[in-house]
């Protein structure tokens, strides 16, 4: 493996990282020094069926570069599975210094078409599959904590610009990164006094959720030219909140794409009135359109018309 070595002796964890943004994720921590533990379910885009091949891969991919890795196809969005992946860690390596929650899968429909079965299957992979490794490592990690061994550790989630503006047919998915926020912004606070810094990217790049879904932005360049949309462009910050460089950064959203990274600025108050008694509706009303007209116009949701 080749790099500067920034996470050299650190172990990490990545779900979903049989393809797309996990494997270069993977990859990339492993070139740095990482030791990696590599978890994919191997489902197809729709979160149908399951194989061991996708994981497996890129683990011997990993080793056939100089690098460490072990393969985990256990399913994070069940106890077990979670609770396995951070014993493998432990198991294989010694330790655990790094979470990238990554997996996920689409089920896009308009809200009038989106079944019950669609939007279960989405949350359950993108908001209880962040939170469960996410509950499992922090246990281990405050663990060692009390036992007077304050670890070094970072937690990398995966949100989505669909999470910050919305995205017109995919109520699911964007409620789902939406929670990851929400459950980033909690668990930074949280887990701060175990030595623990949790932050959440929101990343562009072409992988099978998105090659169909945004086909022309996410067409592959002509040739010799800059592929802004490879998922290995994101890696590199990824790699970089994963090791102790990134020491204080924490409770942080970060976009990134092609070569351009963006710190998220959330909700904040803007415009207000107080008249230190009840409204009536009316007036209400009022006041809310003379705030409206004195704040900014929102960003477009992704897909409107």
């Amino acid at each position: 493996m080749t790099g500067t070595g920034i996470c050299t002796g650190r172990v990490a964890a990545v779900t979903g990282a049989g393809r797309g943004l996990g494997r270069a994720h993977a990859l990339a921590l492993a070139a740095e020094g990482a030791q990696v533990v590599v978890n994919d379910l191997g489902v197809a885009a729709d979160g149908a069926g399951s194989s061991a091949g996708p994981a497996q891969q890129v683990a011997d991919e990993i080793r056939a570069r100089g690098g460490r890795a072990v393969a985990h196809t256990g399913d994070i969005t069940t106890t077990d599975g979670a609770a396995s992946l951070v014993a493998t860690a432990l198991d294989a390596f010694g330790r655990l210094d790094t979470l990238v929650n990554n997996a996920g899968f689409l089920r896009d429909r308009m809200l009038v078409n989106l079944d019950e079965d669609d939007w279960d299957a989405v949350i359950r992979v993108h908001l209880k599959g962040h939170f469960l490794p996410l509950r499992h490592a922090a246990a281990h990690w405050r663990a060692e904590a009390k036992a007077g061994r304050t670890p070094d550790a970072r937690i990398i989630n995966t949100s989505s610009g669909a999470g910050l503006l919305g995205s017109v047919g995919q109520g699911n998915y964007s409620a789902a990164k939406a929670g990851i926020i929400g459950l980033t912004l909690v668990a930074a606070a949280e887990l701060a006094r175990y030595g623990v810094q949790v932050n959440a990217l929101a990343p562009a790049a072409r992988t099978r959720m998105t090659e169909q879904t945004f086909a022309g932005t996410m067409a592959a360049p002509a040739e010799g030219e800059f592929d802004a949309m490879a998922p290995e462009n994101v890696s590199p910050l990824v790699v970089w909140l994963s090791s102790a460089d990134s020491a204080g950064v924490t409770g942080r959203v970060f976009e990134a794409e092609a070569g351009r990274i963006t710190v998220m600025e959330g909700w904040r108050p803007g415009p207000t009135a107080d008249r230190k008694s009840r409204w009536t509706p009316a007036e209400a009303g009022a006041a809310a359109r003379e705030l409206l007209a004195a704040a900014g116009d929102p960003q477009p949701v992704y897909g409107a018309r």
